[in-house]
């Protein structure tokens, strides 16, 4: 029995020489990451570029999708579990590099000094939960909208999404992407959404492009019922709505996750998963595996850390270079 084959996204960081010594390992981009590459790949190591599901894996011999990301809305889960595929992300790698973007677009917009403003959070998971520990620390208002939290832990702590959008001055949105379930964010921040809005708020969107409509934002700005845009996952990537392009406050290339230690850990998380299914050697990355984020954080602390201007300039200079921009991205430091 030979070495099993395992096909790596090019634009992985931080994962180039862990299996060679006891694998076959190609490094494809995306567009060639197809059926026929597939076909004798034992495992599949990808980020969200990569549409994993019966057309790409049919007959494969894959066993194993690692997605180096957190989120799995690229993956056809229910298809790769019946076809006998196991199927794993990173959860978390990047959640203290998307609270950095977030509490730098919010200093950016509004001082150093934002004791008494209040901050809604939608979706109060890995990144949700340091964004609302942050802020607090930084003497803001919490309100936290998490259905699914609420009915596991109880109603105390939460608020609903129509609370938040009338009373919040900034709102921030830390979901998955879904279309089913109890709790479908397709078109969360939708018409009605943006119609209710209460404050004029400043809306983040660092989540899944889907979750907000695009068309419908830009609508609520230029009604003037939507305050600050900022705009990091956009419906459509990597070709954009140059409306909301134009009018965003701040709008990035999704990169709000984009830090060095993010990609460390999500690249560790994602081989770890597939040393472990094909039973090879524990790997060992030539990078340490970061600390977790800090309890607080100070204004200061954010503002030297990340300046989400550059990546909105270089963005409108060309819309067109989204996914350059993106796969070609400096990975910036966390808060530490």
């Amino acid at each position: 029995m030979g070495s099993p084959c395992i096909i790596i996204e090019r634009n992985i960081p931080f994962a180039r020489g862990i299996f060679e010594n006891v694998a076959s390992v190609s490094y494809l981009s995306p567009e060639e990451i197809t059926p026929e590459a597939m076909a004798d790949a034992d495992a599949l190591i990808t980020r969200t570029r990569t549409r994993c599901d019966r057309h790409l894996l049919d007959g494969s011999k894959c066993s194993i999708i690692a997605s180096a990301t957190i989120g799995l809305d690229h993956v056809d889960a229910e298809w790769c579990r019946a076809a006998g595929i196991t199927v794993c992300n990173a959860p978390g790698c990047n959640a203290p590099a998307v609270a950095q973007y977030v509490l730098a677009a919010v200093i950016a917009a509004y001082g150093k000094d934002l004791k008494g403003l209040t901050i809604g959070i939608v979706g109060v998971g890995n990144v949700g939960s340091i964004v609302a520990r942050w802020a607090e620390g930084l003497g803001m208002n919490l309100m936290l909208c998490d259905p699914s939290r609420a009915e596991r832990e109880g109603k105390e702590g939460f608020c609903s999404l129509d609370e938040i959008a009338r009373y919040a001055d900034i709102i921030t949105v830390h979901t998955p992407y879904t279309k089913s379930g109890p709790h479908p964010t397709h078109h969360l921040f939708d018409a009605r959404f943006f119609g209710s809005l209460g404050r004029r708020p400043m809306v983040i969107n660092s989540a899944r492009g889907p979750v907000a409509d695009n068309d419908a934002w830009v609508e609520a700005i230029e009604a003037g019922k939507a305050g600050n845009a900022v705009v990091d996952c956009w419906e459509g990537e990597p070709k954009i709505s140059e409306r909301l392009l134009r009018l965003a406050y701040i709008a990035t290339p999704h990169i709000a996750g984009y830090s060095r230690e993010g990609k460390i850990r999500a690249t560790a998380m994602a081989v770890g998963a597939v040393a472990e299914k094909l039973g090879l050697p524990v790997p060992v990355l030539s990078e340490p595996i970061p600390p977790s984020a800090p309890d607080t954080v100070t204004a200061g602390m954010v503002v030297r850390s990340y300046d989400p201007f550059k990546d909105t300039a270089d963005l409108r200079a060309d819309s067109s270079s989204f996914e350059q921009l993106r796969n070609n991205y400096r990975l910036r430091a966390e808060i530490f």
